[in-house]
């Protein structure tokens, strides 16, 4: 059984995504919404939260995080691919048509729509809330 196996690459996944932050600080509601997109479980967030305090990623105060590494955001010519086919977003639940996928050290982590690969990665500024009709076309 590979259950274990999968938790942990869950977790490498989430503390990565936390590590390229587009924005130093982020409210604590809106990391919890990019972790989503690796696991909906909230013991596992938790771990995340805990692991990427841990190894410096992240510094947490109240309800926010700072990002402790600058300058490692996620990179849209390298890092980010898209796909043509039947997607379901993995952050909306949208059916798409084009896929983004981010690849991470860690792995892959997609599809997304447009709208939510950039609220994945921070690059809407908002960070919250859901791209409900984004076709990804």
């Amino acid at each position: 059984m590979n259950e274990p196996a999968a938790r942990e690459e869950k977790l490498e996944l989430g503390v990565e995504l936390l590590a390229h932050l587009e924005h130093e600080e982020l409210a604590l509601p809106d990391a919890i919404d990019r972790i989503e997109t690796v696991t909906t479980s909230p013991s596992l967030t938790r771990e995340i939260l805990d692991a990427a305090e841990k190894r410096g990623v992240i510094e947490r105060e109240n309800a926010r995080l700072r990002v402790q590494r600058g300058g490692t955001y996620v990179n849209y010519e390298s890092q980010v691919t898209q796909r043509e086919g039947e997607f379901e977003c993995r952050r909306c639940g949208t059916t798409i048509t084009t896929g983004h996928f981010v690849k991470l050290d860690a792995g892959e982590l997609g599809p997304f729509g447009s709208s939510c690969i950039r609220k994945v990665t921070g690059r809407d500024g908002d960070g919250g809330g859901s791209n409900a009709g984004d076709s990804g076309t």
